[in-house]
């Protein structure tokens, strides 16, 4: 059985429909990658996903280990076990590093998560997750968190959420860490040569899922089709 399984997911805003029909699973301890361009849709779906305020499914279905969560909120959602890099990056008045790293249940040591997303333990530990850092540094930081915690799954919304921002064999070692401690991944990505480092892919465009399949196989067919902005025309479901 799927850790996470969407089905026939749509979403509508204002009028204007976002997302239509979206059929998704995700495994245990699978990296699943969600590769499209600025405007598929990739984001809304992380949000519907998480039970962000504002994000509830116009249809279908969503399910986490067996259970309907498409209407619970969102702390329910991250007691179950799922979570996600928020698009701006963290910011906590007087609470360090250290502490940010080792709250909750941490999985992994805070200089070994810290390593893993390049960043030297011994000039950040004691610094406070505040406005001295910068937005990438906090980025960082909070993706070493997600390690740490070893959350069931991790949404990793790669345009907005400055993993961009590590080298491409940082985020396979953030990747690995996840893998390591069982955690399932979901990867949201406009970038196909990270897309091929997950075991699987989906491929979105115009708020349907167009393609999946092996992460190479849907990453060769997102390279051949690719445009700028998804206006829906690319792979032919415009409105």
């Amino acid at each position: 059985m799927a850790l996470l399984e969407i089905r026939g997911l749509g979403f509508e805003t204002e009028g204007r429909r976002i997302l239509q029909r979206i059929d998704l699973s995700v495994g245990s301890a699978e990296v699943h990658a969600l590769l499209g361009t600025n405007g598929t849709g990739k984001s809304t779906l992380a949000a519907l996903i998480m039970g962000c305020q504002g994000f509830r499914p116009t249809c279908g279905t969503i399910r986490f280990a067996g259970r309907s969560i498409a209407r619970r909120p969102l702390y329910e959602r991250a007691r179950l076990g799922i979570a996600m890099a928020w698009q701006e990056p963290v910011r906590f008045e007087g609470l360090s590093v250290r502490d940010f790293l080792t709250l909750g249940r941490a999985a992994t040591e805070p200089e070994e998560a810290l390593r893993m997303v390049g960043l030297e333990p011994s000039f950040y530990l004691e610094r406070m997750v505040d406005r001295t850092l910068s937005g990438g540094e906090r980025k960082r930081i909070e993706l070493a968190s997600l390690v740490s915690l070893a959350p069931r799954m991790a949404i990793l919304d790669e345009p907005d959420s400055g993993i961009d921002l590590l080298s491409l064999q940082g985020i396979v070692d953030v990747i690995e860490a996840f893998r390591r401690h069982g955690t399932a991944v979901l990867l949201i990505t406009h970038r196909e040569e990270i897309a091929r480092i997950a075991d699987r892919g989906s491929y979105i465009c115009g708020g349907r899922i167009v393609c999946q399949g092996p992460s190479r196989e849907v990453a060769d067919h997102f390279l051949g089709r690719r445009c700028l902005r998804c206006d829906g025309r690319e792979c032919g479901h415009g409105e």
